[in-house]
């Protein structure tokens, strides 16, 4: 009898336990993700180690969201220059449809994309599903590095608008755009996602210090191209 109560009795605690623990919450949707904003960036400014470089690290941080099963590319173009052509940011990410960590989709197709697509600051999520500072928050961090012109095309050689094609972090110049889609004017250059103004700063436009005070963090869009 003395062993048959101690059953009953540790039967109950294990039931009892059981009814306190919560059932752990449902993962997010990240195995599904197909854009994303970085959380962090490089930490080299402009200098992103070129455009592969900045693909290691969306598939790096895509695989610890767990989305790594994916080819992920950074949103970047770059321009043409020692006899190399230029790239095109539009044409390095696939053809869509994207969705964020949320599930939202934020654009069916490159032509959307660039056209009126669903981007604000409360879908351009990074790989862990939370909103990027903007402006007004401490510190704004919209600024996104793109070196893209509205259509997601490069610009041409000549001027520097990608940090010596994400080599850079000292002299040159990254086109930004802004995630969550304002800036210091209402007009269309403000309200741009990929293409806002060139970074600038006293250590020549691309460190990381020069990125920061303008109102970013050398930011980067990630989109799974397949």
């Amino acid at each position: 009898m003395k062993n048959l109560a101690s059953i009953v009795a540790q039967t109950c605690m294990t039931v009892a336990v059981m009814w306190v623990i919560p059932a752990a919450p449902a993962p997010a949707q990240s195995a599904n993700t197909s854009f994303f904003v970085t959380s962090n960036g490089i930490g080299n400014g402009g200098n992103l180690g070129g455009l592969a470089g900045a693909d290691n690290h969306c598939q790096t941080l895509a695989q610890a969201a767990g989305a790594g099963g994916k080819t992920w590319r950074g949103y970047l173009s770059t321009q043409g220059a020692d006899g190399a052509p230029a790239v095109n940011a539009r044409d390095r990410i696939g053809k869509g449809p994207w969705q964020n960590a949320k599930g939202t989709v934020i654009a069916k197709d490159v032509a959307e994309l660039h056209a009126a697509n669903g981007l604000t600051k409360q879908t351009a999520l990074s790989e862990k599903g939370e909103v990027i500072n903007g402006r007004g928050d401490t510190p704004n961090r919209h600024d996104v590095l793109t070196g893209s012109q509205p259509d997601g095309t490069a610009f041409t050689a000549g001027e520097d608008r990608t940090c010596r094609n994400w080599t850079s972090s000292t002299q040159g110049a990254a086109m930004v755009g802004h995630s969550d889609r304002v800036g210091l004017r209402d007009d269309d250059a403000s309200k741009s996602w990929n293409s806002s103004h060139p970074s600038r700063g006293p250590d020549g436009g691309c460190s990381q210090a020069d990125l920061k005070s303008t109102g970013g963090d050398g930011l980067f869009y990630c989109f799974a191209a397949n």
